[in-house]
């Protein structure tokens, strides 16, 4: 998993690099009145607000990043000017990420702990949250 909290992503005019630090996560609850798992739960479940959407994406821009001016421009063309649910998966990827880590690092740390087993005293904990709810089926979903 990403130490870090960050992923990249292909969204909108290529490949961009997401954070969510601690900075970010408060004024994403500041912004969308809610926690991050919260939040999280409101894009899987489809109960999602705007600012859910909005604000993760441009938060976890800026915490990847990117200048403020810059996550606002890309949020305006890619985000407020186009159906909102085209969004929603990655938002919530964001947010597992800064939760969770990133899942698609999975492999490269399972690969990483094999090739160190046996040279150190103590193996590694496993984590001790829980893994962030599947976005499985997020697609499906069409919004009429």
């Amino acid at each position: 998993m990403s130490a870090d909290g960050s992923t990249t992503l292909i969204w909108a005019d290529g490949e961009h690099r997401f954070r969510l630090r601690i900075k970010e996560l408060r004024e994403l609850q500041d912004k969308c009145d809610a926690g991050p798992a919260q939040i999280m739960m409101r894009l899987v479940n489809h109960t999602w607000r705007v600012d859910d959407i909005l604000q993760a994406i441009r938060l976890g821009l800026i915490g990847g990043g990117a200048s403020p001016t810059d996550a606002f421009l890309l949020v305006k063309r890619y985000v407020e000017d186009r159906p909102l649910a085209e969004n929603v998966v990655i938002a919530a990827e964001i947010i597992a990420a800064a939760i969770s880590g990133d899942p698609k690092e999975d492999g490269d740390t399972a690969k990483k702990a094999e090739a160190t087993k046996g040279t150190t005293a103590e193996s590694p904990s496993p984590p001790s949250s829980e893994p962030a709810p599947s976005l499985a089926g997020l697609h499906a979903r069409s919004i009429n």
